[in-house]
């Protein structure tokens, strides 16, 4: 990397610090770039951010499609910065499979909040990522709080055991589901519900309020078969309705009181560290594989290696250990 562009790194990062927001939006642009001759400057970038990162509430939050996560978010998201807080919305999309395009619509359902000077909408792509979680969150959540935002709030694609990508970068993990409990609740993944932190009833209101008391204490009862992923910590069940605006400041206060059992331990610190190595060796495993499709004997062979597997002449095991050792001819 040139030194120019160390330097424009480290401009765009001073302007990122000072709170410009064009500044952060093109930050995120170059931290998710895949292009190969932006890699250097976006770690340069990153380095220069990281100080300034790290001290914001980091909040998760996914759950089933047609929930209500979207309009919960911009509920939750108004009622904090009418605190005073400064929020980060990074909302990721599902990408085509088909053409890779996805569809970035945050900016639309979450409109009023969008217009706030104090909060930030993301919209960014997964590009197929496992867990719905864009392959640049990470970086991008940390640019947020470089920024000065003091709540940054993941919204996650979909609900499955997939989802623990979220879990290794947040600090509370919420789970929205709908209010029926019973067949709904043999329809939630195990995996997702141990992982919740708390989990949140929408729509208790109108004809599905009583269904959602029901679900309450039918969720409850089912998290209590679970141990715990902190011991001092049960995860609550809330009832909430982002519609009306009810149950909002409960889930705030859920989360500072998260916080507070997390930092009285010091099992916060313990797990953002632990994030931070699982991070490391993402960014191992993502850096292998380039360097395997980039090599140019794998290239050569991959595609025959591959269609002599579907043709049953060779074993998944045996292809792939003689494509990996034509890294090690180097």
């Amino acid at each position: 990397m040139t030194k120019a562009g160390i330097q424009e790194a480290a401009d765009l990062a001073g302007k990122v610090v000072r709170g410009d927001r064009r500044a952060l939006a093109r930050a995120i642009t170059l931290i998710e770039s895949t292009k190969s001759g932006h890699a250097g400057e976006a770690e340069a970038l990153l380095e220069a951010l990281l100080p300034a990162s790290g001290k914001s509430v980091r909040i998760g939050i996914s759950g089933v499609p047609g929930v209500g996560k979207s309009t919960f978010i911009e509920r939750f998201g108004l009622h904090l910065v009418g605190q005073g807080h400064q929020v980060a919305v990074l909302a990721v999309d599902p990408s085509s499979k088909v053409s890779g395009g996805s569809i970035l619509g945050d900016k639309t359902r979450m409109e009023e909040l969008s217009r706030h000077p104090q909060a930030f909408i993301r919209p960014t792509p997964t590009g197929g990522t496992l867990g719905g979680v864009a392959r640049r969150t990470r970086e991008a959540m940390l640019a947020c709080e470089a920024a000065g935002f003091d709540v940054v709030i993941v919204e996650t694609v979909g609900v499955g055991q997939s989802e623990t990508a979220v879990a290794e970068m947040v600090d509370i993990f919420l789970l929205m589901l709908p209010p029926g409990g019973g067949d709904e609740l043999q329809g939630i993944k195990k995996g997702i519900v141990e992982l919740a932190d708390a989990v949140i009833v929408n729509k208790a209101d109108g004809d599905l309020k009583p269904a959602a008391d029901r679900a309450v204490a039918e969720y409850y009862a089912a998290l209590g078969l679970l141990r715990p992923a902190n011991p001092n910590w049960r995860p609550p069940v809330l009832r909430c309705s982002a519609l009306l605006g009810e149950g909002i400041d409960e889930v705030w206060q859920t989360v500072q009181r998260h916080r507070e059992v997390m930092e009285a331990g010091d099992a916060r610190s313990g797990k953002r560290a632990a994030q931070a190595g699982a991070w490391m060796w993402a960014e191992i495993a993502d850096g292998l594989m380039r360097r395997f499709k980039e090599h140019p004997e794998v290239a050569r062979q991959l595609a025959g290696m591959e269609r002599e597997v579907r043709a049953g002449k060779i074993t998944p095991a045996a292809a792939a250990r003689r494509l990996v050792s034509l890294l090690s001819q180097d």
